[in-house]
């Protein structure tokens, strides 16, 4: 067993043959391992063991594990599976909603469907049909024009799908929409985040929505399941004292401002964590006006103000600017919006597109592309001021990816400057204000700039073009639409696949 490990390292490594010995014991230690995963569901859910053949893990997060197996049919014939097994502490309510979105909405428009499930006690082990996969980062820079064409459409289907039965998947990314570029088979998959609009179909999601909203800032690092390693933020779906709530809230206010750091706003964030703070503020009488806007500290009207709440499940660099502003109605529009930074990372041949560590700078991430005017102003339809220190311009996207994939299309129609939004600047009474620092906008502007500017980017040889010399205007006024920051108007899955951009494919 040792040899054949070694010559398939080998194989796979021959560039790296000094290191083989080495890498073989750490395959040796991982391959224990997943025997000894492998064993333990066996005697946690002993029904699988006359029915599936465990071959590997294929995927760890959090909350569940995947493993590949095979079924023997009554033909004869073996067919692979993927089981999903959802660890104990996941809450019972949660696992029954996902499982209602794959049984209700699953099987059909690229929705991975669901075949048997299985429980002893508290182990759940959903069975789904297994499809081989490729790494969207491995294949990004290989994909011609219209295979990314194929993909978006594919991608939308599933959307169309999965949003008819208002199902909001909250965590549309590549590696949550596995894709078979051999077969082209696709498939949406992982709806232990999902939430329902309020009128959906799915009556379960309907409980998990209201709980969700009321206690939705525990977050904890996790893997998709799929392999591809990303940082998920739960919305726990279960009840909570009121003093745990008023812990996680004070949190709140530290991090929705800590980017703003001054003698002055250190002194008043330990004001409110000593309780000094919260003590004045709560005697504030409500006529008062704030009269910190657009300065350094935190005065005892907005210290007063009850902390907003609102779901933030998804994947940093996903995640749509309602979502980042904490604006308590979310719709099915920031599933679009992760379409949209899909389909940015595919013309522009760059992945992860964004990637911040908190709330503000992924913002300000926005405003390098999007504007910083008119974030703001698209801010104020959904209810929340967002103050910006200087004006960015938004960017042409034609102009952007073709840069970044180090393109020129032969298509000299251009689409010119976005439009700015028209309308004043006032700010409107909101509940949270959200300030990007100056150093935060000037680092993510710099990185746009180095990165146009041929980080990693080199012209492609005209012989291997595949398309992307002749990418029409109809797919940057798509990216534009799916990239709307008002949620309100951004385009619908539906809208999407009769967009004059796949005219020539059928729905």
């Amino acid at each position: 067993m040792e040899l054949e490990s070694k010559s398939h390292c080998d194989e796979q490594h021959p560039h790296q043959a000094e290191d083989t010995s080495r890498k073989h014991m750490q395959n040796s230690k991982l391959s224990a391992g997943i025997k000894k995963d492998i064993e333990k569901l066996y005697e946690a859910v002993p029904q699988l063991v006359n029915v599936f053949k465990i071959k590997e893990k294929i995927g760890e997060g959090t909350f569940s594990s995947v493993y590949l197996a095979t079924a023997q049919l009554q033909t004869g014939c073996e067919e692979k599976m993927a089981l999903k097994h959802l660890i104990p502490t996941s809450h019972p309510l949660r696992i029954a909603a996902e499982l209602q979105c794959l049984t209700v909405a699953g099987g059909q428009d690229n929705v991975m469907g669901v075949k048997y499930c299985f429980r002893k006690n508290d182990h759940v082990v959903i069975v789904m049909p297994y499809l081989e996969h490729e790494s969207f980062l491995d294949i990004l820079n290989s994909l011609s024009f219209e295979e990314v064409k194929e993909y978006m459409f594919n991608l939308f289907k599933a959307l169309r799908r999965i949003h008819h039965f208002g199902i909001v998947h909250r965590d549309v990314k590549p590696s949550n929409f596995l894709y078979n570029r051999r077969l082209k088979q696709y498939a949406l998959v992982d709806f232990g985040l999902a939430q329902g609009i309020p009128d959906t179909k799915i009556e379960l999601l309907k409980t998990v929505h209201s709980e969700g909203q009321q206690d939705s800032v525990h977050h904890s690092a996790q893997r998709s399941v799929f392999g591809e390693r990303n940082f998920n933020i739960y919305c726990s779906t279960y009840q909570e004292n009121s003093n745990t709530k008023l812990i996680r809230q004070s949190k709140m206010i530290d991090l929705s401002s800590r980017k703003l750091v001054t003698k002055k706003k250190i002194t008043s964030t330990k004001a409110v964590s000593n309780g000094v703070g919260r003590k004045a503020a709560s005697g504030c009488p409500s006529n008062l006006t704030c009269d910190c806007y657009a300065t350094d500290r935190v005065c005892s009207v907005c210290l007063s103000r009850c902390q907003q709440v609102a779901p933030r499940a998804g994947t940093p660099g996903f995640r749509a600017p309602e979502v980042l502003t904490k604006c308590p109605t979310q719709t099915t529009a920031i599933d679009m919006w992760s379409a949209g930074i899909v389909f940015l990372s595919l013309l522009s041949g760059r992945y992860p597109f964004y990637k911040a560590s908190d709330d503000l700078t992924a913002l300000a991430q926005i405003m390098t592309v999007r504007g910083s005017r008119e974030t703001i102003q698209a801010a104020k339809t959904f209810g929340k001021s967002v103050l910006c220190t200087q004006v960015v311009p938004a960017q042409n996207l034609r102009t952007l990816c073709e840069k970044l994939r180090g393109t020129n299309s032969s298509c000299n129609r251009s689409q010119g400057d976005m439009p700015s939004k028209s309308g004043d600047d006032s700010a409107l009474p909101v509940e949270v204000d959200k300030q990007c620092a100056p150093e935060t906008l000037r680092k993510e502007i710099q990185h746009l700039k180095s990165c146009q500017e041929g980080d990693g980017a080199s012209e492609i040889k005209a012989t291997d073009m595949k398309g992307w010399d002749q990418v029409p205007d109809e797919a940057y006024d798509l990216l534009d639409k799916l990239l709307d920051l008002n949620p309100a108007t951004r385009i619908t899955a539906k809208d999407a696949l009769l967009h004059p951009f796949f005219k020539d494919m059928s729905v």
